[in-house]
């Protein structure tokens, strides 16, 4: 194999295939990437037997091959090359080597067999159908805030893509949540997807998908089956395995009831809750919410650290209400709201509050109270 690419090219096909890549893991053909050329492109293709990642890009290719390097050391030294370069990449399978070179700079790098790569198996998918970058980026980015880190509720670990039932009509819907907080975002629903099984995608698969989305104007063709989901544009192509669990009925925790209503500017609420958050002890993070007519105080009693407290103009008309939060999850919802004013909506201090933006209810947003 002997090829040559632009650098920056080089540098992004690199990088997304590096992320894939598992630190540590007893496995050494994992931790590199294959490296395939023919024609006038060449593949970079990683794995962890979980994900597979592959980026095609234009390159001169001289001799055609393939060959394995080590990703993390071969994504360091592009990075370090000088922008604009010419960099050349040679293949000795005889000797299992393969030199890169740039301008003056030359590197020597073992390589393993090809052959020896584990490429995952292809699946028949069920449904597949399209959808624009910006479509996916908002109910993916929108929702993975709320996916559980806890281990042994492994089918929390994810965000949830399925077809529902809204008061528009089916949706396209994400949804996540660790029990304390739930994202419940949606789109109109694609016609191909109709019917669509629903899978569990996983927390790192949505981390790899979100370097897909940043192209508005992009195209991403998404197909899914029951045990594997699949992202593609014309260059990309990510598969994932989904993780093979039972999403809880997230419907039962959304309250339908709740009738006191707060409408407050949503950047002036995040700052406000981060400035009197700064006092709170790390281990429980409580904020207390007071509400009266029109009027807001946020506060927090930290024993060990001190006191803080912050009075915000809201538009509120019912009784008095005390409610206390984790703030670092309000912080998390607020931040969602694309719009000026973020609304919630309250039953009591023991029942969860729903966020939402506006009167728009294609997303929404779910937090559990806490004692203050």
């Amino acid at each position: 194999m002997k090829i040559s690419i632009e650098r920056g090219t080089l540098l992004k096909a690199v990088s997304q295939a590096q992320s894939v890549v598992e630190r540590r893991n007893t496995i050494p053909i994992l931790a590199n990437v294959l490296i395939e050329a023919d024609g006038e492109s060449v593949s970079f293709r990683a794995t962890d037997l979980d994900i597979e990642v592959v980026d095609r890009i234009p390159a001169q290719v001289e001799r055609a091959g393939a060959t394995t390097v080590n990703a993390v050391t071969f994504h360091e030294i592009v990075r370090k090359l000088p922008d604009g370069a010419l960099v050349n990449l040679t293949d000795d399978s005889a000797a299992g080597r393969m030199s890169v070179e740039a301008g003056r700079s030359h590197f020597s790098l073992a390589t393993l067999p090809r052959e020896d790569f584990p490429v995952m198996a292809s699946s028949e998918y069920e449904t597949n159908f399209s959808a624009k970058a910006p479509v996916l980026r908002r109910l993916f980015d929108k929702s993975k805030f709320a996916i559980s880190t806890e281990e042994t509720r492994y089918y929390l670990n994810g965000v949830y893509m399925h077809v529902s039932e809204s008061e528009e009509g089916q949706v396209l819907r994400c949804v996540a949540t660790d029990g304390h907080r739930l994202a419940r975002i949606d789109a109109p629903l694609p016609p191909e997807a109709e019917g669509m099984p629903g899978v569990i995608v996983p927390r790192k698969t949505v981390g790899e998908l979100r370097k897909l989305l940043d192209d508005d104007e992009a195209d991403i063709a998404v197909s899914v089956s029951e045990t594997k989901v699949r992202f593609a544009t014309p260059e990309i192509t990510l598969t994932s395995k989904v993780i093979d669990g039972t999403f809880p009925d997230y419907t039962r925790v959304i309250p339908q009831g709740n009738a006191k209503r707060m409408e407050v500017d949503a950047a002036d609420f995040a700052k406000a809750v981060d400035r009197v958050a700064t006092v709170s002890s790390e281990r429980s993070r409580a904020v207390k919410m007071q509400l009266d007519e029109d009027r807001l105080v946020l506060s927090v009693n930290a024993p060990d650290s001190g006191n803080a407290e912050e009075e915000l103009a809201v538009a509120y008309g019912d009784e008095r209400l005390e409610i206390g939060f984790n703030a670092k999850y309000l912080l998390e919802i607020a931040s969602q709201v694309d719009r000026e004013n973020a609304v919630f909506l309250f039953n009591s201090s023991g029942d969860p509050t729903l966020m939402r933006e506006g009167n728009d209810t294609s997303a929404v947003y779910v937090v559990m109270p806490m004692r203050v």
